[in-house]
């Protein structure tokens, strides 16, 4: 069979020259350990799957209707949970999604943005799309990101909180000093996977704590990680009332509708099912603590994550070549061929089963190494 052309003779400038984001892997084979893309190891609520059911089986006529564009139940039960207004709240179809309308809606400016050299490797696309003049920053040695080095004349700064892939937390009090030295441009904290981090002392990590102490604080979330609903895509994002318009005023010179009604019900049940999201998040964190100590033992250099997945250094061997025979044997980590952290494997927290089948194959390969430099 002759290879695939495409014929680009139709396309724009703009879809001919643009650099897509590359998703995660999503193998599908049999008994695979799949601990690549930061997926909750665990389902979601039962609520959820029940408050789908309830509207396919009493408003299914319905669904030959639009939804509620606003999506005003799942947006009221989000502002109840953090102590807000719901005019406050912006709900979006994927967290990628309401990114894309920050960067549309805020940051095409003459100014650039700025943004760790190391994060979300999406925010450079997003930048190539709408043209903004992204401008990254070097992480500290320890790879935190360090705010005196953000003092310069910008439109906006978005950071990954924790930083991904590093896992990293940047302090609240950090958060704080960034938005007050930039008070003309919007500061975007995109908390994906917050709800991992918890502090000995627990003090709030969330920036969404003082949205109503900055007008220029806008910070994203979503569903995909914390509540296990990254197949809903769900995403939303909180700050003051401008820039929420904002991104409403975006949002509907684009697509008016952007989550289903059954998208909307099993968010907001998602939302409303407190317990079951503690009792899970708190479960995550647990394992993710198991799994650092015992790499950490069997010699690895693991970042001090707050994510639900670590960032962890090999002691032998180039990271390339651990996920190469790791994936021969049916477990999926992550790679980031490029600079500073081409010697580093992401690694989702999994179940505990899946933990010890990855510790065992790690144990196993680092035995055969030793045998092979004896000989």
């Amino acid at each position: 069979m002759s290879e695939l052309r495409i014929d680009d003779r139709l396309w724009s400038a703009k879809a001919r020259n643009l650099s897509p984001y590359v998703p995660g892997e999503q193998p599908q084979h049999d008994n695979l350990c799949k601990l690549n893309t930061n997926e909750n190891p665990f389902p979601p609520s039962p609520t959820v799957a029940a408050a789908i059911s309830q509207v396919l089986a009493d408003q299914a006529d319905e669904l030959r209707l639009y939804p509620a564009p606003e999506s005003d139940d799942l947006r009221q039960a989000l502002a109840q949970w953090y102590q807000l207004d719901s005019n406050q709240v912006f709900v979006g179809n994927g967290s990628d999604e309401v990114l894309a309308l920050v960067f549309a809606s805020f940051f095409m400016k003459e100014r650039p943005v700025l943004t760790p050299d190391i994060s979300y490797s999406f925010y450079p696309v997003y930048a190539q799309t709408f043209a903004v003049e992204l401008v990254k920053i070097a992480l500290a040695a320890d790879f935190s990101v360090d705010p005196d080095s953000y003092r310069q004349p910008c439109s906006g700064i978005i950071i990954a909180n924790p930083n991904a892939p590093t896992g990293i937390l940047l302090a609240l009090a950090d958060i704080r000093k960034l938005v007050s030295e930039h008070p003309n441009a919007v500061i975007v904290i995109d908390e994906a996977y917050i709800d991992f981090a918890a502090t000995d002392d627990n003090t709030a990590v969330s920036a969404i704590t003082l949205i109503n102490e900055f007008d220029n604080l806008l910070v994203t979330q979503t569903f995909s990680k914390s509540r296990s609903l990254a197949g809903l895509r769900v995403g939303m994002a909180f700050g003051n009332l401008s820039l929420i318009e904002a991104l409403t005023r975006m949002k509907n010179s684009f697509n008016s509708y952007p989550l289903d009604k059954l998208a909307q019900a099993g968010a907001r049940a998602s939302v409303l099912d407190s317990d079951y999201f503690e009792q899970t998040c708190q479960t995550v964190i647990n394992l993710r603590e198991s799994l650092t100590a015992e790499l950490t033992e069997l010699g690895y250099q693991v970042l001090p994550s707050q994510a639900n997945f670590v960032f962890a250094r090999p002691k032998q061997g180039h990271a390339s070549e651990v996920a190469s025979k790791l994936r021969e044997q049916g477990i999926i980590v992550r790679h980031f061929d490029k600079p500073r952290i081409e010697e580093y494997l992401r690694i989702t927290v999994g179940t505990q089963a899946q933990h010890e089948r990855l510790i065992a194959a790690l144990r196993a390969m680092q035995a055969v190494d030793s045998v092979d430099i004896s000989q």
